[in-house]
């Protein structure tokens, strides 16, 4: 891939845009990428968890205006790519369909489709020294990427209302306590730090966090006995599985389980 570094690792694939010179921000190419980065990443069977994060000092500084500039204004191939959901409608399908934990790890500024990059993923950490912003308002435009979808999910309407119409900066501090944020690690720590939670995740039983994933996926927007439905059809797959065996004997034996996805 060409603005887009891949790396796995006892099980976790890292998947890092790579346009450090303009914060991460997204053009055509890297658009295409981030969906075909994370859609390879879900069929491997050997990538358990997944993280994103950004080169430089910069996680994703949204679209790249400047590439945007200088297109015909009257043809915003950002939305005419693809079809009626854009790119920025397929990465937010593509990281929530996606069959693998996936973590943002927002070393930088994420403004605009960055951050909403970041707000469908599964799991978000932030460095000490990050910000990030819904931007949209800034210049003129309503959000999208699903961020009128996931925020408020996160923070709740009133807050992500505030955030949306206002585009002001949000700290990493305010970040955690309204629940936008998982964690926050040091500047210096944060790399190691995001990836320790992700390989411990990568320990886990991939076909129950699977399970689990898609069931939190559909949560939000399904009554509770439908809910309870697929939650039960799910624990029956489980119950299948050498991994639940593995997971009882080693209860029983007091020692950590090695699960296998089997």
């Amino acid at each position: 891939m060409e603005h887009i570094l891949v790396e796995t690792q006892n099980g976790v694939r890292t998947l890092t845009l790579n346009r450090p010179e303009r914060l991460n921000a997204v053009n055509d190419k890297l658009s295409a990428e981030i969906i075909q980065a994370i859609s390879e990443a879900s069929a491997d069977d050997e990538v358990r968890v997944i993280v994103i994060t950004g080169s430089g000092k910069g996680f994703c500084a949204g679209l790249d205006l400047t590439e945007f500039a200088k297109r015909d204004k009257s043809a915003d191939s950002r939305h005419k790519t693809l079809d009626n959901l854009g790119w920025v409608g397929h990465q937010a399908l593509g990281i929530v369909h996606c069959d693998k934990p996936v973590i943002a790890a927002i070393n930088g500024i994420a403004a605009g489709a960055g951050l909403a990059l970041a707000l469908a993923c599964d799991l978000r950490f932030m460095s000490a020294g990050a910000r990030v912003t819904a931007g949209y308002i800034r210049r003129g435009l309503n959000p999208d990427a699903g961020m009128t979808y996931f925020l408020p999910r996160l923070v709740g309407q009133g807050k992500a209302t505030e955030l949306i119409y206002t585009g002001r900066d949000i700290y990493p501090e305010e970040a955690e306590r309204i629940g936008l944020v998982n964690g926050i690690f040091p500047d210096e720590e944060f790399q190691d730090r995001v990836m320790n939670f992700a390989k411990e995740l990568a320990e886990g039983p991939p076909v129950a966090l699977t399970l689990s994933k898609r069931l939190l996926a559909a949560s939000p927007d399904t009554d509770l006995t439908t809910i309870l439905k697929q939650e039960l059809a799910s624990i029956k797959v489980c119950f299948g599985t050498k991994d639940v065996q593995e997971g009882v004997k080693a209860f029983a034996e007091k020692r950590k389980p090695v699960f296998r996805g089997e």
